[in-house]
C-alpha cells in the first residue's frame, strides 16, 4: 500500500491542502488544456516549473509522485515500440538488422511521454491534497449549472470520488491475490505465452469477483444509511473561495494564455 500514489490522500498541512476543491479542479482543467496546446519543449518546461512549484507548496515528496508513474511504465515502453515501427520521418539514428530507427519516432515518443507524465503528476497532486468528500462536493458544485440540462451532478460526482477512492484498494487487492496465487504455485513471470495467459486469468477472475463484492457491500452500506440519489441533500460543510483560491485559478488561466501565445509565436 505504501507504493501506491495515485488516488491516495496524504494528510499534510500545506496551502494547497487548505484550498477550495473547486479551485483545484478548475486549475487542473486549465493546466490540462495548456498541456494539450502544442508549444514544444519550451511550453512543457514552463508547465513543469508550475508543477514542481505546486508540489513544493503542497509539501509532497517527488518520489511520491514518481511512484504514480510505475503503473504507466509498460504503456510508455509499448508506445516507444509502436512509434519505432510506424514513424519513418526525420534522420536515421541507427540501424539494427536492416531496420532503421528514425529520430522523429524518438522525439514523438518523448513528446507524448512528457505530456502523460505531467498529466499524471497533476492528477496525483489533486487526489493527494484533496479529501474524497471535498472532491465530491467540488465536482458537484462545478456540475450544478448543468442540472438545468438534466445532468445528474451529484451522482456523477459520487461515482468519480468512489472510483478515485477505490484505486488504491483495487491495487492492494491485486497484490494480495498475486501473493495468494504465487503461494499455490502460479508463476506470473516465467513460462510460455499460454501459461502466462492462464496465470493472468487466475488473477483477473478473483479480482473481478472481489470488486463486484465490494461494490455490492458499498451499495448496501449506503442504503442502510439512508442514501437516496435523487433526494435533496443538506451539507455540513459549505465551500467558499478565498483570495488564494482565486489566485490559483488566475495563475492557471495565465498559464493557458502563455501557451496560446507560445503556440502562435512558434507557428
Amino acid at each position: 500500500m505504501n507504493n501506491i500514489a495515485l488516488g491516495r490522500y496524504v494528510p499534510l498541512h500545506s496551502p494547497i491542502h487548505r484550498m477550495d476543491p473547486r479551485a483545484k479542479i478548475l486549475a487542473l482543467i486549465l493546466v490540462m488544456i495548456a498541456i494539450f496546446i502544442p508549444t514544444g519543449y519550451i511550453g512543457y518546461a514552463i508547465i513543469g516549473i508550475f508543477v514542481v512549484g505546486t508540489v513544493l507548496a503542497a509539501k509532497l515528496k517527488l518520489n511520491f509522485l514518481w511512484r504514480s508513474l510505475k503503473p504507466m511504465m509498460f504503456m510508455l515502453f509499448f508506445l516507444l515500440i509502436i512509434n519505432v515501427f510506424v514513424v519513418k520521418q526525420g534522420t536515421i539514428l541507427f540501424e539494427i538488422f536492416q531496420f532503421k530507427v528514425y529520430s522523429e519516432a524518438i522525439f514523438q515518443t518523448l513528446y507524448i511521454m512528457i505530456r502523460l507524465i505531467l498529466m499524471i503528476f497533476l492528477t496525483t497532486i489533486l487526489t493527494a491534497t484533496t479529501k474524497p468528500l471535498e472532491l465530491t462536493l467540488g465536482i458537484e458544485d462545478l456540475l450544478k449549472p448543468f442540472q438545468k440540462l438534466h445532468v445528474p451532478a451529484h451522482e456523477i460526482a459520487m461515482m468519480i470520488s468512489i472510483a478515485l477512492r477505490f484505486i488504491p484498494t483495487l491495487i492492494e487487492e491485486t497484490q494480495r491475490i498475486m501473493k495468494a496465487q504465487a503461494s499455490r504455485g502460479v508463476d506470473f513471470d516465467n513460462g510460455k505465452f499460454i501459461e502466462k495467459i492462464k496465470a493472468m486469468l487466475s488473477l483477473i477472475v478473483p479480482l473481478f469477483v472481489s470488486a463486484f463484492q465490494r461494490a455490492e457491500d458499498l451499495a448496501y452500506a449506503m442504503e442502510a444509511r439512508g442514501y437516496i440519489p435523487n433526494r435533496p441533500r443538506t451539507r455540513y460543510k459549505q465551500l467558499s473561495m478565498k483570495f488564494a483560491d482565486k489566485m490559483l485559478i488566475l495563475v492557471a488561466f495565465l498559464l493557458v494564455l502563455c501557451m496560446v501565445i507560445l503556440n502562435v509565436w512558434i507557428l
